[in-house]
């Protein structure tokens, strides 16, 4: 029971990363990816596990807006001893492949190729970004390791841009500390930070001369550093054996030269939604 709600404590809000790599929330939906399932008793330990599950999130129109959407995400999850295909809670990701490099009983350890399942940002989202240019989806090779030690979990990881999208290189980092109230019922809470590289900031909130032009907003450079800091607070809640619910809202700031952009309109950011899969 522990070791699925771990997992549904890693990445409700994955796909909200993958829109924007700044979201980088911390729970519940991808639970259906977790890597561990504790199974009752006489319950076949074949090395397949499966998952299908659904949540609505309620998110920024684009980093820094102050207007917010709704998206619809299902998520389906196909594992195999160590290679996993689709949503997975580490891989912070609706669409990834890839494998666990290394896992124990505290450490996990994997690399993926990953892809948005969110279309990141399109001029018709707002109207502040007509002249900008959409900002494409793309592929992502990432690296990714989570170590927990006895209520506390910490996620790390690295992306970068493989398909020559401008989305340059992200990485992020969330620690969170886990309390269960009654055995169905696992709550979890912590802080997390994203660092964009120059070619990610600047494709995000950076403004060229071209951009300034079509847009009427001022010239902008946008340098590496830190973007994003946040906080988020998750539920995950086992209603039967194989299904789980749960809710999750993260809290985030853009940092440096994301909060000091022309395009962002608001600097602080909310992402909430519901979730419910179903595992076997």
């Amino acid at each position: 029971m522990t070791k699925v709600l771990v997992g549904s404590a890693l990445s409700l809000f994955a796909l909200a990363a993958m829109a924007d790599d700044t979201l980088g929330l911390s729970e519940g939906l991808y639970s259906v990816g977790a890597p561990e399932v504790t199974q009752g008793t006489g319950v076949s330990t074949s090395p397949w596990r499966f998952a299908v599950g659904a949540g609505v999130v309620n998110m920024p129109k684009y980093p820094g807006a102050s207007g917010t959407k709704w998206e619809v995400v299902p998520a389906v999850s196909v594992n195999y001893d160590r290679f996993f295909l689709g949503a997975n809670p580490d891989a912070a990701s609706v669409l990834a492949l890839g494998a666990y490099l290394y896992r124990d009983s505290n450490w996990r350890v994997g690399a993926a190729i990953t892809y948005d399942f969110i279309e990141p940002r399109s001029e018709s989202d707002d109207a502040r970004l007509h002249g900008l240019g959409d900002v494409k989806r793309t592929a992502h090779a990432e690296l990714f390791g989570v170590y927990t030690y006895q209520f506390i979990t910490a996620r790390a990881s690295v992306l970068t841009d493989i398909a020559g999208n401008d989305r340059g290189t992200v990485a992020t980092f969330d620690l969170l500390g886990r309390y269960e109230p009654i055995p169905q019922l696992t709550l979890s809470a912590g802080p997390g930070l994203t660092w964009g590289s120059s070619k990610y900031n600047e494709t995000y909130f950076g403004v060229t001369p071209e951009q300034s032009a079509r847009s009427g907003l001022p010239t902008y450079s946008a340098g590496s550093g830190l973007s994003q800091v946040r906080f988020s607070i998750n539920g995950a809640y086992r209603i039967a054996a194989r299904w789980n619910v749960g809710a999750s809202v993260s809290f985030a700031w853009l940092q440096g030269d994301a909060s000091d952009s022309p395009i962002t309109q608001k600097t602080s950011q909310i992402t909430y939604g519901l979730f419910a899969n179903y595992l076997f």
